[in-house]
């Protein structure tokens, strides 16, 4: 085992594990940050979504000894903030999770998405989360929740 050190949603954190032992996993169970699911285990469909130094990767393919001094958010980390409230309440007039497993990697990547492109169309969101995976909602009802919680203001 290793202290391995980073920023946890704004905060800086120590925490001891195996450098091989996947952020997911470290995430979930030395965090309790339940947002990042395990879906597929090999980066296909987006459950594990998490911003690395600002950038959407999966966690399940991270080694958590490769995070070391840098920065690490969860949609846990957007809690308060205005877009993350768009996209829930939109996500529920729409209808757009039936199980939930999907959805927060569908907001990482709405939110990624907002962050690179004002008022995206249809088109644009559906590239955003085409790394994402959904087995029980399909994607209309998801595309038309983004669309209007990124495109109100």
């Amino acid at each position: 085992m290793k202290s391995i050190s980073f920023i946890l949603n704004g905060e800086p954190v120590v925490v001891n594990a195996y450098p091989i032992e996947r952020l997911l996993d470290v995430l979930r169970t030395r965090f309790s940050l339940t947002s990042i699911k395990e879906g597929c285990g090999e980066g296909e469909c987006g459950a594990c979504a998490v911003f690395l130094n600002g950038e959407l990767v999966t966690s399940c393919l991270i080694p958590i000894g490769q995070v070391a001094g840098q920065r690490i958010d969860t949609l846990e980390s957007h809690r308060y903030q205005k877009i993350k409230e768009r996209l829930e309440k939109a996500f529920l007039v729409h209808n757009a999770s039936q199980c939930g497993f999907c959805t927060p990697g569908m907001m990482m990547a709405a939110l990624e998405l907002a962050r690179k492109i004002e008022n995206p169309t249809r088109q644009q969101i559906k590239e955003a989360i085409s790394g994402n995976l959904c087995r029980c909602t399909g994607y209309v009802r998801i595309v038309e929740a983004i669309f209007e919680a990124l495109n109100k203001e």
